[in-house]
């Protein structure tokens, strides 16, 4: 300092000249000086700084320049210099003020220009300028000429550059007004008014200062007038200058397109400050008048409209809504008609415009409301444009539908009017009932109803709009609240509303639902009474043109006056417009129009009715007697008044005659419906008014449309029938005889008129018809059963129901009912055990062995009277002697089919030593009756084995297959026993050197494995695994096919119950897998070994075995290949070897089924089939190798074949057809077999196997009852078997034909499985001639006397026989049917004991013989559809089964059968010539399953016909609608089911909902179907369970959640294109889920916070509850807090996926409180603050402030849209004084959130790859530049609620 200490005293010298040279040595000497002396060191700068803050001018002076010469010298850094003087100007004297700026200007120019004109300052902190301006008040005059000198200065560095450096400035000072005086705006306008003026002199360059200006004027606070009208004085100034650099660069010739587009642009921002939501209302006249002023000025220059200003056209229809001022309304028109009178002069190239409805439309309905204005220069003005509106509506309506186009550049960034166009735009051109353009609408009713997700399909807009007005109308009547926002919308928006439906009144397709839009509005704003009238006149003119092409739409825009009426101020209005059309000399058509239109007037007013009552009077009808139309429209009004107030009708009671009496028969039945009205409503006695009315009835016979009005008329004389006994049976005779009509239902008006009567007659008691009308009951089940047409039958079905319930009413009670005497069959077998075993013939036993298994006596006679212990010994020791003697005398032979029939007498042997043994044992020793079962069997079972093992082959034999059958008739949870008996015989089993025991113990141990508990999985594989071993590798043929037969009955069990292990070991195969894998290797096995034989089938086995993957446990088949030798030794070997192996795959069937490889089981179908030689093969030559192996094929398949065709049966493989030919074929191969004289064992084998299985064939397709078979193919085939056992053949033929005969008669000999059911019970309802048969041949009267003949013959043989064989055969035949027969019975009694004779049954159940469920029971019972008969309608049949549904009880009658047959009738008769039209197809089988539904508690028939349905292999084959019943049912079946029967059900129904997902056998649609059908089923479950105490309720929740997982993806690509559908499903799984236990519902709906990129399957399942808990919010299952607990996670979600769960989410909030969405809106814009996927918050942010705001009926459900319009939605919400309290925190945090968006986008723009701090999602890259835009334009329309630094930071970012 000291170095300039000297010169520095010189400045303080009074002379001016002294100082400024002491200065200039200071400043020099700076120059100069070494570094540490220098302007950057201390010492220099404190010289600076003294000279600078000296109080001499003259020193202040000299130093401001020399400081600037350093400057300019590059002796002082720029920022230097301009601190300096910036702390200089701070401190000075006021008037150095100048001087300082001035410098500072100065500095700023140089630094500017030495960048280039890329100085941007970091922050509006460090701007010059705005340092300046925020020192002191003074500096504001001189700032203002440095501005203009800096911009002149700088011009050629580039207006925008210049411009973009004084934008933060002019922001800054723009922003401040707010927070400071008044006085601050007149440097503001003297800053703009100057930068203005200065672009005249600059017109060439002018363009980037205006656009400068335009923004900075969005900054211009408008929230009080007088910052209103200073906002004017601004606009005007730049308007002017505008105008002037127009008017410059025109006379220069220059090409102005940018200057205009920037003058459009400068209007466009002008007047979206006045439609912005939070402008200050008012004020809008001056600036219109600048605007046109401008626009006037630019048309003065010749200059072209441009069709950009159709956004200005936009907003002046906005401002002319929103406006209510006269003179403001008169300004926006003029402007209007200039800018239209411009539009039309101006020939431009329209191009893409045509492809965009003229924004002028907008304003045709805002013009109309302006016409009535009592202003004549409003009044003109408003005339004046309305011509040209007209012109454009006409040439629109006569244009053709053309799509719409996206226009180039169409703003992203949203304003009021541009949202009503775009809206308008949406609904012209594209799909009218997308579910975007009314999502909004479609739940701001607030409607619970609302959950069910519109049903029906997406609604139009206009619908929705009309829909809202409506229920807003309902809520005010009803004094219910109205929300805040719906309040807003009825006071706000109804105008705006009303333009943009008003132009769609012209729309092709949705006019008529914007004219009820219309309609609704006006009743809900009764302001808008008045504008409607006069737009229905309006549109009226247009439509009636000649030209015109809406004639049609006339009386619907006429329909919209009578709405108008509902506000009384507008029924003078309404009906002064109807009365002129009413005069007597006006057209027939306009004066019957007219009167409709006053009759709905009426109904909307009741003010109206003198009115009315005039145009009805009686007299009018004489007076328009030629005129038709006139009579019939009075007549309508008429009955229309009746209808809506019966009061009133009264009141034109005379006007009712006078159509009565009218003899044009559709006037006269308009007076019946009249009539009809005001009897419903008892305003006036029937009986009375018939007294009157008779006479007039008449007619009605030839006319439908009359005797239908009669008929609803006469319904209503059942009131009072039996007071008036007469008058009622004239009444019901006319009705019955409209009913009974011969006329032909194709007329449906007749079909009308029939079902009106039947209706009209259910109204009556049933006494009081059948008391009036002879054989009532009778006719009307004949008329149900002829009737064809739909309505009618459902009338009639109505009353045959009436009289079902009349008859169950009024039955007798407590009388015995009929019984029916027994058959002389059952008397016959009743009796056998005493001829036959009787204590004298006590020898038989041994000698009859087979018939002493089964109906024999062994237990001792005093065993019961002895002791205790010494009773079970010698009962047991008795059953055990008798059991060595039977099986020592019962010969198996070798024979596989004679060791079935042994297998299945044994059963009956040891169940009666069971029992023995367990009444023996002393209570005392366990009171628990499984422990005694266990401690009998296992007695029995160390006999059996005891003895096995002693024995001699031959009753070793028997022995084994002993313990096989009493395995299998114990419990499944006889665990121990079984065991002990499978690893016995397992151990005989392997014993290859004793074939005795080989081909026993594999019959037995199959039998035992299809009879083991479902947990015994070891032991099932353990015995399937060895019958395999056994079978690849014994030499035994005879082994081979035992093992065969093994392998069939273990089949029986395979995949056919419930897995209860836990399979929570993934890695391990799960016990159903390893049975998959068994059945897989055991037909592979079976088929393979099968190859070598049947060569010529060895194609299909192959085929057969691609079915089930090869394993490595497959056996080696190479040793088969000696199956068949030439040289064979033992033909019977060969033969029953393969028979047993056929056998077993045959007995496969329902495994395979089970397993879902349905071609395997028409492949093995067709393999039996054709295993059994045809009529025309020989059988006579036996010498080829090949023919040799289709007869041993063929003894296997005969005996298999019932099995098979009994399963394909009842599976609905087979039809009628195929069983028919196999009949044949057996009757046919069998009188073959007996023309052949062969005594070969392959001939007597084959036909032995023949007879038997064609009895057992004959008995499985008869007792299905489904199939008619000719009586006389039955009796023939019965004379076969007779003539077998009957003539001298070989005793094992004998054994076949009377085998054959008691299988036909249902034993069931033989079977490997029981298939079927033997019903011994009469119906005594038979018909006794008949020539068909279609169940049991016992039952049947028509084969009973055949049968009766057969029966006594072979109980004869049996009885007294020369041949010992044969009796024993007859013996042992008789036998078996006889106890299949009881033990039927036995099983089927309650209590397990014969507690009646078997020599009556009760059959009717408590229904009278005469009654109509018999007879309608009878007649599905004897309805023969085989087509031999005539068809019934299938409607009829689908009618009668839901009458008797509806009957409390049924009689006893097979109705499994019936049920079956009907199963199948729709669709044999789907090929008749006369098709059912009236139902969908697959109804009647719906119908027989919920028939089956209703009464399977009553029948067991029925109960196991719903069993079958149910399992999971069934259920796959039905088809999608049965499928669908069953789960809408499932309710039902749990009633009916047993606990672990449920547990199967609920495992296959979530199986198969599993699987039929990923198949391709339904679609889209149809997996939908199927999955909306279970979530009734289960919601159905749940609503009717107590959720306590069920234990099915678990099983119900588990298949709930693999159902839940199921639903549709919220990202699904399906999801939109299957949306109505979706809607559907995800509404009925909601609905289901509403019923579950609260807290299973709450723990399975729990969100897991895991992080939205950690796998897209958890996160899809994370959405699918968050969507579900927000629908159940919906509906208050459960709290809206559970919502409020997923808020961050959900809103912190990648945006694929999430928009529908934003969605559902929004549409709940809509139900909850104000506070509530408040927070959620803060919570959501303060997640978007440090959200890794913002867009997913900001999407929230716009759909609740969208559906919360006043223009939510205008937004479009689009995601791009939503985000844009959220400068609109978000103002316009906090703008209401509800939702201000949260103005300031939103608006703050948005703002943080833009600057982080600003922040990451820059970042994205520059390319800068550095990690970013904002952790913003790498997805979201491409939204960078968009929600930047949307979030800056918001912040700006919110920029009041942000104090000033804030603003600052706002304005100072740069978005492009």
């Amino acid at each position: 300092m000291d170095s300039y200490a000297s010169l520095l005293e010189k400045i303080r010298v009074p002379q001016p000249s002294l100082q400024k040279f002491a200065v200039i040595s200071i400043f020099s000497k700076l120059r100069t000086a070494p570094v540490h002396l220098g302007p950057d060191s201390e010492p220099g700068s404190q010289a600076i700084s003294q000279c600078l803050q000296s109080s001499s001018p003259a020193v202040v002076d000299q130093s401001v320049r020399e400081l600037c010469r350093l400057v300019l010298d590059s002796n002082l850094d720029l920022s230097r210099a301009l601190l300096e003087l910036q702390s200089a100007l701070e401190g000075s004297d006021p008037k150095f003020v100048p001087l300082f700026v001035k410098s500072l200007g100065f500095i700023v120019r140089v630094g500017f220009e030495r960048s280039n004109g890329s100085w941007k300052p970091e922050s509006y902190e460090d701007h010059p300028f705005i340092k300046i301006l925020s020192s002191r008040r003074e500096v504001e005059s001189e700032l203002l000429n440095q501005i203009l000198l800096f911009m002149a200065k700088n011009k050629g560095l580039g207006m925008l550059e210049v411009c973009e450096f004084l934008r933060p400035f002019l922001n800054f000072s723009i922003i401040r007004i707010t927070f400071s005086d008044s006085s601050l705006f007149l440097f503001v306008r003297q800053l703009i008014s100057s930068m203005a003026s200065f672009c005249c002199s600059i017109p060439n360059e002018a363009m980037p200062v205006f656009r400068l200006l335009i923004n900075c004027l969005r900054y211009f606070p408008l929230k009080s007038l007088e910052e209103t009208q200073n906002f004017n004085q601004v606009a005007a100034l730049v308007i002017d200058s505008f105008t002037v650099v127009l008017r410059q660069l025109v006379g220069k010739g220059l090409v102005i397109t940018e200057a205009q587009l920037c003058g459009v642009e400068l209007i466009d921002n002008l007047l979206s400050l006045y439609t912005s939501p939070s402008k200050q209302s008012g004020g809008t006249e001056p600036i219109v008048e600048l605007l046109k002023h401008m626009l006037t000025a630019q048309k003065d220059l010749a200059l072209q409209y441009m069709p950009e200003l159709s956004s200005v056209i936009l907003s002046l229809s906005v401002l002319l809504v929103e406006s209510e001022l006269e003179h403001e309304q008169l300004s926006i028109l003029k402007f209007l008609h200039f800018l239209l009178k411009w539009k039309s002069e101006t020939e431009y190239v329209v191009g893409e415009a045509e492809y965009f409805l003229s924004e002028e439309l907008l304003v045709i309905f805002p013009i109309i409301s302006l016409i009535s204005s009592p202003s004549k220069s409003l009044k003109g003005a408003a005339n004046d444009l309305l011509v040209l509106l007209e012109r454009l509506l006409v040439k629109l309506s006569m244009t053709p539908k053309i799509e719409l186009a996206k226009k180039k550049g169409y703003p992203c960034i949203s304003r009021p009017e541009l949202i009503a166009h775009r809206l308008l735009q949406h609904l012209w051109f594209q799909d009218q009932f997308s579910l975007s353009s009314s999502f909004f609408l479609s739940f701001a009713s607030v409607r619970e109803a609302d959950v069910e997700e519109m049903h029906g399909g997406p609604r139009s807009w206009a619908y929705q709009l009309k829909e809202l007005a409506l229920w807003i109308v309902e809520r005010r009547k009803s004094g219910l609240p109205v929300p805040r926002s719906h309040e807003i919308f009825v006071t706000e928006m109804p105008l705006l509303l009303g333009a943009i439906a008003a132009v769609l009144v012209i729309h092709p397709s949705i006019g008529s639902a914007a004219i009820d839009a219309l309609a609704s509005m006006g009743i809900m704003d009764p302001k808008l009474g008045v504008p409607l009238s006069l737009a229905v006149l309006f549109f009226n003119n247009i439509f009636t043109r000649k030209d015109g092409v809406y004639q049609n739409m006339v009386p619907k825009l006429l329909g919209l006056l009578p709405s108008l009426a509902s506000q009384s101020g507008m029924i003078p209005l309404v009906v002064q417009i109807i009365l002129p059309m009413l005069h007597k000399d006006a057209r027939p058509v306009l004066y019957a129009t007219a009167t409709r239109l006053l009759c709905q007037t009426w109904e909307m007013n009741d003010r109206a009715f003198g009115n009315l009552q005039r145009v009805l009077h009686p007299k009018a009808f004489s007076e328009f007697m030629s005129e038709r139309n006139i009579c019939i429209s009075m007549a309508v009004s008429i009955r229309d008044v009746c209808r809506k107030n019966p009061d009133r009708g009264v009141d034109l009671i005379l006007s009712v005659s006078a159509c009565i009496e009218s003899t044009d028969p559709t006037i006269q039945a308009l007076g019946f419906q009249s009539l009809a009205h005001l009897c419903e409503a008892d305003v006036i006695d029937f009986y009375t008014a018939w007294d009157v009315i008779a006479k007039y009835v008449r007619g009605y016979h030839e006319d439908p449309v009359l005797a239908y009005s009669v008929c609803l008329l006469l319904r209503w004389g059942a009131m009072d029938a039996d007071a008036y006994p007469e008058a009622s049976r004239e009444v019901l005779k006319i009705v019955w005889g409209v009913g009974c009509s011969l006329q032909a239902d194709t007329n449906l008006q007749w079909a009308k008129a029939k079902t009106s009567a039947f209706e009209a007659l259910t109204n009556y008691e049933i006494p009081s018809i059948m008391k009036n009308i002879s054989n009532f009951k009778q006719t009307v089940m004949d008329l149900l059963l002829s009737e064809t047409n739909s309505d009618v039958l459902k009338a009639l079905e109505g009353l045959q129901i009436k009289i079902i319930g009349h008859e169950h009413s009024t039955r007798r009670r407590f009388v015995k009912e009929k019984k029916v005497p027994a058959s002389k069959i059952e008397k016959l077998l009743d009796v056998f055990p005493q001829v036959m075993f009787s204590s004298g013939k006590r020898s038989n036993d041994g000698k009859l062995p087979g018939a002493a298994l089964l109906c024999g006596s062994f237990a001792s006679n005093n065993s019961r009277s002895q002791g205790t212990s010494r009773g079970l010994q010698d009962s047991h020791s008795g059953y055990e002697d008798m059991m060595v003697q039977l099986a020592t005398s019962l010969q198996l032979s070798r024979n596989i089919f004679v060791a079935l029939l042994s297998l299945q007498s044994w059963k009956a042997f040891v169940r009666r030593w069971m029992r023995a043994n367990i009444l023996s044992i002393d209570s005392k020793v366990s009171a628990i009756v499984s422990d005694k079962t266990s401690k009998a069997a296992n007695d029995i079972l160390k006999s059996m084995m005891r003895v096995a093992e002693e024995s001699i082959p031959r009753s070793a034999e028997n022995i084994a297959l002993a313990i096989g059958a009493l395995c299998a008739v114990l419990p499944p949870s006889a665990h121990t026993i079984k065991s002990t008996a499978s690893k016995f015989l397992l151990g005989w089993l392997f014993q290859y050197e004793h074939e005795h025991r080989q081909w026993s113990a594999a019959m037995s141990l199959g039998l035992i494995t299809s009879s083991l508990h479902v947990t015994d999985h070891k032991q099932k594989f353990q015995n399937i695994n060895g019958l395999l071993e056994v079978l690849g590798h014994s030499r035994s043929f005879l082994v081979k096919g035992a093992c065969g037969i093994g392998l069939g009955f273990s089949c029986q069990d395979l995949l056919s119950r419930v897995d209860a292990t836990d399979d929570s070991n993934a890695n391990e195969e799960n016990p159903k897998m390893q049975e998959e894998r068994l059945l897989g290797r055991i037909v592979r096995t079976l088929s393979l070994i099968l190859c070598p034989v049947a060569d010529f089938s060895a194609t299909t086995l192959e085929s057969l075995c691609e079915h089930f993957p090869a394993s490595r446990d497959d056996i080696d088949t190479s040793v088969t290949s000696e199956l068949l030798d030439d040289n064979s030794d033992d033909l019977e070997d060969d033969i029953w070897g393969i028979s047993g192996l056929v056998i077993g795959l045959g007995s496969s069937i329902g495994a395979i089924f089970r397993a879902g490889t349905y071609d395997a089981v028409l492949m093995v179908k067709d393999l039996i089939i054709s295993w059994i030689p045809h009529v025309n093969s020989s059988v006579q030559n036996l010498g080829s190798s090949s023919e040799r192996s289709a007869i041993l094929l063929s003894v296997g398949s005969c005996l298999a074949l019932p099995l098979v065709v009994a399963f394909c049966q009842r599976m609905e493989i087979m039809d009628g057809n195929e069983l028919d030919h196999l009949i044949n074929g057996y009757c046919e191969l069998i009188s073959e077999l007996l023309s052949v004289n062969k005594s070969g064992s392959f001939h007597k084998n084959l036909l032995m196997a023949a007879t038997a299985g064609a009895g057992n064939l004959l008995a499985c397709i008869l007792s299905e009852g489904v199939h008619f078979i000719e009586v006389g193919r039955v009796k023939c085939l019965l004379e076969l078997f007779r003539k077998c056992y009957s003539s001298p053949y070989p005793s094992i033929i004998h054994l076949g034909a009377m085998f054959g005969v008691v299988n036909a008669f249902g034993a069931g000999a033989g079977n490997l499985v029981d298939f079927h059911p033997l019903n011994s019970v009469h119906t005594g309802y038979d018909q006794k001639e008949n020539s068909y048969i279609s169940g049991p041949i016992l039952t049947d009267p028509v084969c009973e006397e055949h049968s009766t003949s057969l029966i006594q013959e072979i109980f004869l043989v049996a009885q007294n026989s020369d041949d010992h064989q044969l009796q024993q055969y007859a013996a042992w035949a008789v036998s078996f049917l006889r106890h299949r027969l009881w033990s039927r019975e036995i099983s089927n009694s309650a209590d397990g004991t014969q507690t009646e004779s078997s020599a009556s049954k009760y059959v009717s159940r408590g229904v009278s013989e005469d009654s109509a469920v018999m007879k309608l029971s009878l007649w599905l019972k004897s309805f023969n559809h085989s087509g031999t008969g005539s068809n019934a309608h299938i409607s009829t049949v689908a009618a009668v089964l839901r009458c008797l549904s509806l009957a409390p009880r049924l009689p006893t009658l097979d109705w499994g059968a019936i049920v079956r047959r009907f199963m199948r009738y729709e669709a044999q008769v789907s090929g008749s010539p006369v098709p059912d039209v009236a139902l969908k197809e697959g109804t009647l089988r719906e119908e027989c399953l919920q028939f089956a539904l209703v009464h399977a508690q009553q029948f067991d028939a029925l109960l196991t016909f719903l069993d079958e349905l149910s399992d999971l292999s069934r259920f796959r084959t039905l088809e999608l609608s049965l499928q669908s019943c069953l789960l809408r049912h499932l309710a039902d079946l749990i009633k009916l089911f047993s606990g672990s029967r449920l547990e199967k059900l609920f495992d296959d129904v979530s199986n198969y909902l599993s699987s039929v997902t990923s198949d391709q056998v339904f679609n889209l649609k149809q997996k939908s179907s199927l999955r909306i059908s279970c979530w009734k089923g289960f919601y159905q479950c749940l609503d009717e369970a107590s959720l306590d105490s069920l234990e099915y309720i678990k099983n119900i929740e588990r298949c709930i959640e693999v159902l839940f997982s199921l639903l549709l993806t919220p990202q699904s690509p399906t999801f939109m294109e299957a949306n109505q559908l979706n809607s559907v499903e995800w509404s009925e799984a909601v609905k289901c889920l509403s019923k579950a236990r609260h807290g299973w519902l709450l723990d399975f709906l729990q969100v897991s916070h895991l992080y939205p990129g950690q796998g897209d399957i958890q996160f899809v399942e994370v959405l699918k509850k968050i969507q579900a808990k927000a629908k159940l919010v919906r509906i208050g299952s459960i709290p809206l807090t559970e919502l409020g607990k997923i808020k961050s996670y959900l809103l912190n979600s990648k945006s694929p996926g999430t928009w529908s769960v934003l969605l559902e989410v929004v549409a709940t909030l809509q139900h909850s409180d104000g506070n509530v969405k408040r927070q959620w809106l803060v919570d959501a814009v303060e997640i978007s603050c440090v959200s890794s996927y913002p867009s997913t918050a900001l999407q929230f942010i716009g759909l609740l402030s969208g559906s919360c705001c006043k223009y939510m009926p205008l937004l479009i459900l689009d995601q791009s849209y939503i985000l844009n319009d959220l400068p609109v939605t978000l103002t316009s919400l906090l703008s209401e004084p509800n939702w201000e309290v949260i103005a300031e925190t939103f608006t703050s945090y948005l703002l943080t959130s833009t600057e982080r968006i600003y922040n990451w986008a820059s970042k994205l723009s520059s390319g800068d790859d550095t990690h970013s701090s904002q952790h913003i999602d790498d997805s979201e890259n491409d939204m960078a530049s968009v929600l930047l835009r949307v979030m800056h334009h918001a912040c700006i329309s919110l920029k009041d609620y942000l104090p000033l630094e804030k603003q600052l930071r706002l304005a100072n970012m740069v978005v492009v």
